[in-house]
């Protein structure tokens, strides 16, 4: 058989010179979440993993950045030259320095009973979060704000855009007032209410430049309560608008998420003319279409989000230590410290007895900890109560097999996580194998366990 040579070499080389260059796409969405464009990354929420993940122009993970004050992140939006102003699922404001490791450079408490952020220019909107909104919430004034202004360190501004709207049940102000929000460069505010078909453009100085309507229903009601089913709450509401998103310059466009079906099971998304409100284009996404993109063309992409989000563990990252190492008292008063579980594969647990997610919690805890071997892995549960009392009689109630440390109330502060039960799996070195927020239940143990099962191979 005679090898081709010569020019059938050439010839490869200029087919592999004429392929066109790969488009370059920015992030729009991810699942339910806008993204946001910074440091020439696309940046977006992974709530499930409780971290901020970055995509190139490829759609690869190149970036992630996670944290105790990351539990779960529901929005990202750019504030600064390299800041991302995260919105967590209950409400809170994180500020991350994506330029400085990803550390914390600050936070606030959510003006409302929960609040979604966006920022443009010097100040940030914050609307009443549709991630997470209570079936009942204190009537409130007519004159309420819609969306309330805060300066980039939280605090209100003084300044409101719009005023609620009041429906038919006062108590039903907060589902009726929920949305998204996103803000312009010039200072433009866009809201979409999660449960009524429009979204609007708010001018600068506050006023109504332009109402959009989708034509989803032939009558609107507001939400009403239905015949309860033993304790649990009914309502009947249509879940409308769930993201929004501006494109990139210069298409001068808006992005809204919504529903197709009034559930939010299937997810369509609308191209609007951020100047006019003319809806320009419709695309009604497959179920498994969660990530939506544009091109440099401006031409809509979409992708398999779960496709996408699982690249970000194809490479594992750096793992760091857990800081700051502990030395603290068990329930003999003798002091424990983290260098103790050196050695073996430690889940570190911090509970507290006022914590209902954390008595659910704690009988998996006590199976996990039977089903390895002592010389590979460990527990330390430690107790964030102050009063010593309650603590002993959860323990006593309970009985844990695995060790119990005192921390008195003073952990929140020392390791800066959002809420309650709070775990932390370490490697064998004392590193953070990956962070557990609040109590999935035994899938979420199962998954657990496949894990230890893994790391305990390492020697």
């Amino acid at each position: 058989m005679r090898r081709a040579t010569g020019g059938g070499a050439v010839l490869l080389l200029a087919l592999i010179a004429c392929r066109p260059p790969a488009p370059r796409f920015t992030l729009l969405f991810l699942g339910r979440s806008p993204a946001a464009w910074l440091g020439g990354l696309s940046w977006a929420p992974d709530p499930e993993r409780g971290r901020l993940l970055a995509f190139d122009g490829e759609l690869r993970v190149t970036r992630r950045i996670t944290n105790p004050r990351l539990a779960t992140p529901m929005a990202v939006t750019p504030l600064g030259g390299a800041q991302l102003l995260v919105t967590e699922r209950t409400g809170e404001g994180v500020v991350v320095d994506t330029a400085g490791g990803g550390r914390v450079v600050r936070e606030w408490e959510s003006p409302d009973v929960a609040s979604l952020y966006a920022a443009g220019g010097a100040l940030v909107a914050a609307s009443r979060s549709p991630y997470y909104v209570p079936q009942l919430s204190t009537p409130e004034s007519d004159t309420a704000p819609l969306i309330r202004m805060l300066d980039t360190l939280g605090r209100p501004t003084g300044r409101g855009v719009g005023t609620i709207r009041r429906p038919a049940t006062p108590l039903l102000d907060y589902v009726a007032n929920a949305g998204a929000v996103a803000v312009a460069p010039d200072g433009a505010v866009y809201y979409a209410p999660l449960v009524r078909d429009e979204v609007r453009k708010y001018a600068p100085d506050g006023q109504v430049s332009w109402t959009a309507k989708r034509g989803l229903f032939r009558s609107e009601s507001d939400p009403e309560f239905l015949p309860a089913k033993g304790r649990e709450l009914q309502l009947r509401k249509a879940l409308v608008n769930v993201a929004l998103a501006l494109g990139p310059p210069p298409g001068g466009r808006l992005y809204a998420l919504g529903s197709d079906d009034s559930a939010a099971t299937r997810l369509r998304l609308d191209v609007l003319d951020a100047t006019t409100g003319a809806i320009l284009a419709t695309r009604h996404l497959g179920s498994r279409e969660m990530a939506v993109a544009v091109d440099a063309s401006g031409a809509l992409a979409v992708f398999d989000a779960d496709s996408l989000v699982a690249g970000a563990d194809a490479a594992p990252a750096a793992r760091e230590l857990f800081t700051p190492p502990f030395a603290l008292p068990d329930l003999a008063g003798d002091t424990v410290a983290l260098v103790r579980f050196r050695g073996k594969v430690t889940l570190v647990n911090f509970w507290a007895s006022w914590c209902d997610p954390c008595r659910e919690e704690f009988p998996h805890m006590a199976d996990l900890y039977r089903e390895f071997d002592r010389k590979d892995f460990e527990i330390a549960g430690v107790s964030d109560d102050v009063d010593s009392g309650r603590m002993l009689a959860f323990v006593r109630q309970y009985r844990p097999p695995f060790p119990i440390l005192v921390g008195g109330g003073r952990m929140k502060q020392v390791y800066h996580y959002r809420g309650l039960p709070y775990s932390v799996l370490l490697d064998r070195q004392g590193r953070v194998i990956e962070r557990i927020f609040g109590f999935g239940g035994a899938e979420e143990f199962r998954r657990l366990h496949d894990t230890i099962a893994n790391e305990v191979r390492v020697p």
